[in-house]
């Protein structure tokens, strides 16, 4: 049995220790904060999520917490025109294998520090921040901020977009700041007329902006996401912000996407940040996991989910004595370095080309999208929905 130290104790870090613990080796999960909790709203989950979490174990769980939402519906966000919409019901579910569903970040993260913890071979040391690494040809050593030393025949930098561990091992400086800035806040479903209490994820669009819904908390709450492309130069991260604020910035909103956003209270704003795509990830006894490695725009709701796979990749290729790691690790970097590329060069681009154009573009990005059909639809996100192959582009 070997030793796999992963720093990070979020959706990925967690998903990689019961990936790797179930292979029969003993796991250390180092997370910086005082306690295993997971912060934030909304997260959409596609079929490759739920492919991932059944193979962790964990898939009726999270699938008992989610909302199935009916479709994904695009708006004209300054018109009010629908103008398409990807069902997401039984075709769908027989093309992709699982379902496509929306939870409250705590409802996917909660099921994976149960699985940890009912794990006897997997150990949650919260308050241990990771400062650097060493390594030889036999082992890796996590140095922390107290001075501990922890010794392991593998380290999973599972540690984020400022991963600790990448900046040793890439050292590619800071993240990408992309000039957006999304402002976030969750509603109780009773304040929100049952007219639109839609089972849907609602996307409007307009000129440099775009707004998010979706039910979440097993439908009693209306998860708000609304996005401006306002050039933002600094990353910034959960700041509260006032509701007048929010409201002025999204003045050209159709009437009814207008009256869902006034519903919004206690928002609080971030800067999206990614990174450009990396070939190695991977150093000897050392591999990144999830944002650490792939950091990517939310636009393709993907940022979990490609998590997840990453971790389940790992548990199978991890599957080996601890002297076979480096060769295995270099495996995983080799067989998830094209999905997850792919996945942050569309994320970029469905920011840019579907979400917020104007005038000509928009009315030409309408066209196009309504022109589509199901099946259609269904093939555009084929490569990304129903991978079962986690390696596979």
């Amino acid at each position: 049995m070997a030793t796999v130290l992963v720093t990070g104790g979020g959706i990925g870090g967690l998903a990689a220790a019961v990936s790797i613990a179930r292979r029969g080796h003993h796991v250390t999960v180092l997370e910086r904060r005082d306690t295993f909790t997971e912060l934030g709203a909304g997260i959409q989950l596609a079929p490759n999520a739920f492919h991932a979490l059944d193979r962790l174990g964990v898939g009726e769980a999270v699938r008992a917490l989610a909302v199935y939402v009916d479709e994904l519906r695009f708006m004209d966000g300054t018109t009010g025109e629908r103008v398409a919409a990807m069902p997401l019901g039984e075709a769908y579910r027989r093309r992709f294998g699982n379902p496509y569903a929306v939870v409250h970040r705590a409802d996917l993260y909660q099921p994976l520090v149960d699985a940890c913890r009912a794990h006897d071979r997997v150990e949650l040391r919260p308050g241990s921040s990771v400062r650097s690494y060493e390594q030889d040809a036999a082992s890796v050593t996590a140095i922390l901020d107290s001075g501990e030393r922890l010794r392991g025949d593998a380290l999973i930098g599972a540690d984020g977009i400022r991963s600790t561990v990448r900046g040793r091992l890439v050292g590619d400086g800071e993240p990408r700041v992309s000039g957006h800035t999304i402002y976030r806040s969750v509603v109780p479903m009773e304040r929100v007329p049952e007219n639109l209490r839609w089972h849907a994820v609602t996307l409007w669009a307009g000129p440099k902006w775009h707004f998010v819904h979706y039910p979440i908390g097993s439908g009693r709450y209306l998860n708000l996401a609304a996005t401006r492309d306002d050039g933002a130069a600094e990353a910034v991260a959960g700041v509260p912000v006032e509701t007048e604020r929010v409201r002025t910035e999204f003045s050209g909103l159709a009437p009814t996407a207008r009256r869902l956003l006034e519903l919004g209270s206690d928002w609080k704003s971030w800067v999206l940040c990614d990174r450009d795509p990396v070939d190695r990830w991977v150093d000897g006894r050392v591999a990144l996991l999830g944002d650490a490695a792939h950091p990517m725009l939310q636009y393709a709701a993907q940022g979990a989910c490609m998590a997840l796979e990453d971790a389940v990749l790992l548990g199978d290729l991890l599957d080996c004595p601890g002297d076979d790691f480096p060769q295995r690790l270099e495996k995983y970097n080799a067989e998830r370095r094209q999905r997850t590329a792919k996945t942050q060069f569309v994320s970029r681009e469905m920011g840019t080309r579907l979400y917020h154009p104007a005038g000509a573009q928009a009315r030409a990005r309408n066209a196009m999208l309504s022109s589509l059909s199901v099946d259609d639809l269904y093939d555009k996100v084929s490569w990304l929905h129903g991978a079962t192959r986690f390696g596979a582009a």
